[in-house]
This record gives structure tokens, sequence and C-alpha cells, in this order.
């Protein structure tokens, strides 16, 4: 069984998905690191090259390769909910957590972040992340099998609170 943390970018996935790892002994997994090394090229890069589209794809393949997988902390691109077949292959073999932020935390947060091109173009950042966000809750919402407001929370609340609920028979 794994764990799939879900959300935005800047919701803390990568620091709270590292802290169960080391907390639960599970191999931790950063999906866009991964699809970085399928790729051969960083995510502007295949953005700049192809698009979102094969971006997409091959998160699709990744997220397909991974649920085949056990014993795993999965921290997903904040689009995965995107395609819903990416989130039924993952629900296979996970407890699928959502990491929520606001706005103002996740801008906070990821402001100076340059590892992902933009997903809306003539948008200022805030506009970005605002837009983008009202259209994926829901998918969030209805991908979750769990939800977790990170903003009063540290990282290391949020890696405990995922570990209680991980323990519950």
């Amino acid at each position: 069984m794994n764990i799939v943390l879900i959300g935005y970018r800047g919701t803390g996935k990568t620091v709270v998905g590292e802290l169960l790892a080391a907390r639960l002994g599970m191999t931790y997994v950063g999906m866009d690191a991964q699809i970085v090394k399928k790729a051969d090229m960083p995510i502007p890069g295949i953005v700049e090259k192809s698009g979102w589209p094969k971006f997409r794809d091959i998160e699709t393949q990744v997220a397909r390769e991974l649920a085949g997988l056990d014993n795993l902390i999965i921290d997903t691109g904040g689009g995965i909910i995107e395609r819903p077949e990416n989130i039924e292959a993952l629900k296979i073999n996970s407890r699928i957590f959502w990491l929520q932020a606001s706005v103002d935390a996740i801008i906070s947060r990821i402001q100076e972040g340059t590892q992902r091109p933009a997903l809306t173009a003539g948008k200022t950042f805030t506009q970005e992340v605002s837009e983008v966000l009202e259209q994926r809750i829901p998918k969030y919402k209805s991908a979750a099998q769990f939800e977790i407001d990170t903003d009063p929370l540290t990282p290391e609340q949020v890696a405990k609170r995922i570990i209680q609920i991980w323990r519950k028979p």
C-alpha cells in the first residue's frame, strides 16, 4: 500500500513526503523527478518542446508504473488530477491525501520557484494560482480520500496527521 500526496504546488507535498518516508521507513518518490528522468529533460523543456499534453502523457505513464509498486510515498505534481485515469491507477494500491493551502500561502511558498512553466498566459502569478486552483479544487476533492489544510500546520504536524490516519485500521 502506498501514500499518495496530491495538491497544488506549494502545499508541502515534497517536504511532507520526505518526512513520511523517513518516519514510516517507506520509499519517497517525486513524480516530477521521475518524469524528468523518463523524458531526459527538465519539465520546462518538455513543455517548451512538446507542450503540456506531452508532459501529461508522460505523467500518466509514470502514474501507472508507480501504481504497480508498493510501500511508496508518492509526491505527485499539482496537475495529476487533470486526467482521471491517473487517480484511478493510483487509487488501486494507495491512500490519497489532498494537501490544501490558501492562495496567499501558496504564493508565499512558491513565488521564487522556477521549476515549472506558467499554466496560463498573460496573467499575474496571483491570478494564475487563483484561477488554476479554482478549476482544480473540485478535482482534488473528488480524488482525495483524506484532506488536510496545511495553512495552520508545520510540515511535521501534517506528516504526524497523515501517519495517524495511515495507522488506523
